[in-house]
Order: C-alpha cells, then structure tokens, then sequence
C-alpha cells in the first residue's frame, strides 16, 4: 500500500511538472492530453472554467506565437485520497514576454505568482490524469512586450 502511495504521489508531481513544461518548452496544445476528458481549467478561480480535452487543447493552443514563459513550480504537496484519487496544491511564478524575437530578454519581475489546487484520478489503465486545476494569483500584472 505505501509503494502504490509513493507511485501516486510521483505520477501527480510529473503531471504537475509536465503541464508547465509543455507550455513553455514544448507545443501548449498538448497540455489537454494531461487531462481527463472531462478535466477542468479555471483561471484564475472562479472567473473564467474549460472543460473538456477539446475545448483545453484550444484554449492552450491559442497563446500567442511570439510568447516567452518560463515558469518555476515548487512547494508540491499531493495528497493520495483514494486509491484511484488525489489533490495537490503546487505553487508557481510565472515570468513572461509577448512580442519575442529571439536572443535574451532583459530579466523583468515575474507577471504571476499564485498556486494551483488540482484534483487527480487514476484511469482505468493505471495512468494518472489531471480532472481539475485552479489557478489562484496572489500577485498578478500584464504581460510586457520585449
């Protein structure tokens, strides 16, 4: 029971890690695939809900082409609920440019700073899938042009 815990544990983390790098490293449409057909985005809480892998693979696909992000995750907590549930809270910063070129961008202060509670569920193959995420922003401004 503890190794299916640990196993639980790391899955959601890498699910968490994933989702961030996928937007900034790799193609952000792909983050629907880290969701349960079902799985919900609300950004920032309450404000605005996708649901459903389509609608999130649209919503993820149409940021802007010339955008630069990193974001830095941390302080990652998941709670296994269930042997086929878990939540986790995940702090981030987000540091972000539109209007990207190429070469260095001067450093700036980070755009957001918040956390995100996910809720996870376990498939039916034994894979780990996100089925909500919130963000909630703590700090928050626009998004510099470089």
């Amino acid at each position: 029971m503890i190794m299916e815990s640990l196993y639980a544990e790391r899955a959601c983390e890498r699910l968490v890690i994933d989702f961030v790098h996928r937007l900034d490293l790799g193609e952000p449409a792909s983050v629907a695939e880290l969701f349960t057909e079902d799985g919900t985005w609300e950004w920032p809480a309450g404000d605005r809900m996708v649901k459903g892998r389509p609608a999130l693979g649209e919503y993820f696909g149409a940021r802007p082409a010339d955008r630069l992000s990193r974001r830095l995750m941390s302080n990652i907590l998941v709670t296994v609920t269930s042997p086929d549930t878990a939540t986790a809270t995940s702090y981030f910063t987000t540091y972000r440019v539109d209007g990207f070129e190429g070469g260095l961008v001067p450093p700036g202060s980070p755009v957001q700073v918040g956390h995100y509670e996910d809720e996870f569920r376990r498939q039916s193959d034994g894979t780990w899938l996100l089925s909500a995420r919130v963000l909630h922003l703590a700090f928050a401004g626009p998004t510099p042009r470089a």
